[in-house]
Order: structure tokens, then C-alpha cells, then sequence
């Protein structure tokens, strides 16, 4: 019999250059040990959120995420623990107040802070922070909430609404995105779309016509969201988002209802995509 692991969240966190950052790392009194941020998720918590949090209590930074690292897993308990970590770049530092949990923390080099690591499943890490860029502009592209069945809704398709699971989904959207730090809302007109995206704030939302399946084009729409250069994230439809995905990056991604695709851009390339359930 086979259990699910334990979840917990947390970064590697920099600033500096990002071709030789620092990155913190904190001392956890209760077990003498040194490590990056990092704590178990929350009920029903996404871990996108939790890694924000975590990194938060333990280290008053306020922090954008970057690339997915490789997750690391250890047994814990008498079972397996699975943190899953992201470069995180700092966006803004309260003075480090010591606690209970975290009493201690150091800005370190990555050669210094992965000798300082406590665990040595802990120092894959350094080295997959320099994998890639560092210094990212992320795109999160959110395919919207279920909304009930296409064929049962009577009326124009456009004002189908999110049934309860797509406000379920939408609200878990609202505590994913502050991760990215989005300064654009773009959104299909349709009302499942622009509901996606209402709990993170819809007074931003600029709604947008070649989203929707009605106006998609394959070469505009691509078109129009490549030439968004600040953080942003777009709402759409599952006909519309495999041609914007592919378009950008190569690569074939097909979401689900309710999940969402972060591509990292580099300048003029994307250096990475992942895909989240919600």
C-alpha cells in the first residue's frame, strides 16, 4: 500500500547579479539545521501560494517566482516528503525579525550556501537555480473555470457562468497569481473567462475579442499576447490557448478547465513552461 507524500513549498531565494546571486538561507533552531526557505501546505492550499507564504513568515521577504526547481523528496515521518521550489527574486526586504521557527538568516553566494546546507538532497539546488535565466518575465495563461455543460445552457454561449467548481477554481486562481505580481489583466469577453480571473481583481481586467473561440485568430491572437513585455496574465478558452502556447514556445500543452500554463520569458524566448492543476 502506497501513500501520497507529505507537501510542502518553498524558494531559493536571490538578489544581486543573476549570473552570480545570493540566495538566502535560514537556521531552523528546533532542528539545528540550515536550509531554504520552506513549510508544509496549508488544507487545501495550492503549493504556488504556499511557497509565497512560507517564504514570507520565515524571512519578511516579499519575493516574485521564477523557474520551477526540481522538487526534493526525503523521508519525514515514516513516509516521503515532497517540497516542491522555485527561484524566487526579491521584490521588496523588511528588516529579519528571529522567531521560534526561523532564527537566523544568511545572504550567501551559491557555492557558500550549498556548503552551509544541512541535507544533502537540498544542494541540487544551487546548481538548478543557474540552469537557467534567472532574471524572467513570467505569463501566466489560465484556461477558465468548468462551467457547467455547453449543450444544457440556454442563451448565448458567451454568458455562460462558472458553475460551483469554476468559482471554486477562480478563487484558488486569486491566491496563485500574486506569485507572478501580473501588471496586466487580459481576458475572452466571455463571462466564465472575466469570472476567472473577478476574485484577483476585475477592475483591471481588460477584456479583449480575439480571446474568445468566436474572434480567435491563429496568427493574431498569438500575436497579441507575444507583445505583452510586463508580467501578465490572460484568461481564455481551450480552443484558443494550445495556439498561443505553441506559438510562443514550441511546445504542445493542452489545459484542463481551470488550470494554468507559466511561461518564463527571457527576452525574445521562453525558457520555460509549466503547467498547474488548480
Amino acid at each position: 500500500m502506497t501513500t501520497d507524500p507529505l507537501r510542502a513549498a518553498g524558494a531559493v531565494v536571490w538578489r544581486g547579479d543573476p549570473s552570480a546571486p545570493e540566495v538566502a538561507v535560514v537556521h531552523r533552531p528546533r532542528y539545528a539545521d540550515w536550509t531554504f526557505p520552506k513549510g508544509k501546505l496549508d488544507l487545501g492550499e495550492h503549493p504556488i501560494a504556499a511557497a509565497l507564504r512560507e517564504v514570507r513568515e520565515e524571512t519578511g521577504l516579499t519575493v516574485v517566482l521564477g523557474r520551477a526547481l526540481p522538487s526534493v523528496h526525503y523521508p519525514s515521518h515514516g513516509g516521503t516528503k515532497r517540497v516542491d521550489y522555485w527561484a524566487a527574486r526579491v521584490v521588496a526586504e523588511d528588516a529579519f525579525v528571529p522567531g521560534e521557527e526561523v532564527d537566523e538568516l544568511r545572504w550567501l553566494p551559491l557555492d557558500e550556501a550549498r556548503s552551509l546546507l544541512s541535507y544533502t538532497w537540498d544542494t541540487v539546488l544551487p546548481d538548478a537555480v543557474l540552469a537557467g535565466p534567472l532574471d524572467t518575465v513570467p505569463l501566466v495563461l489560465v484556461r477558465h473555470g468548468t462551467a457547467g455543460s455547453r449543450h444544457e445552457w440556454q442563451g448565448d454561449d458567451a454568458l455562460r457562468p462558472l458553475d460551483p467548481g469554476g468559482v471554486a477554481q477562480a478563487a484558488t486562481v486569486a491566491t496563485v497569481l500574486p506569485a507572478y505580481r501580473p501588471r496586466v489583466l487580459l481576458s475572452s469577453p466571455s463571462r466564465r473567462c472575466v469570472q476567472t480571473l473577478e476574485p484577483y481583481g476585475v477592475d483591471g481586467v481588460r477584456l479583449e475579442p480575439l480571446l474568445s473561440e468566436e474572434h480567435q485568430d491563429p496568427v493574431r491572437t498569438p500575436d497579441l499576447v507575444a507583445r505583452l513585455r510586463e508580467p501578465a496574465v490572460v484568461c481564455s478558452h481551450g480552443k484558443v490557448l494550445p495556439d498561443v502556447i505553441r506559438a510562443l514556445s514550441g511546445e504542445e500543452v493542452h489545459l484542463a478547465k481551470g488550470q494554468f500554463a507559466v511561461l518564463h520569458r527571457a527576452g525574445d524566448r521562453v525558457a520555460a513552461v509549466e503547467t498547474y492543476p488548480t
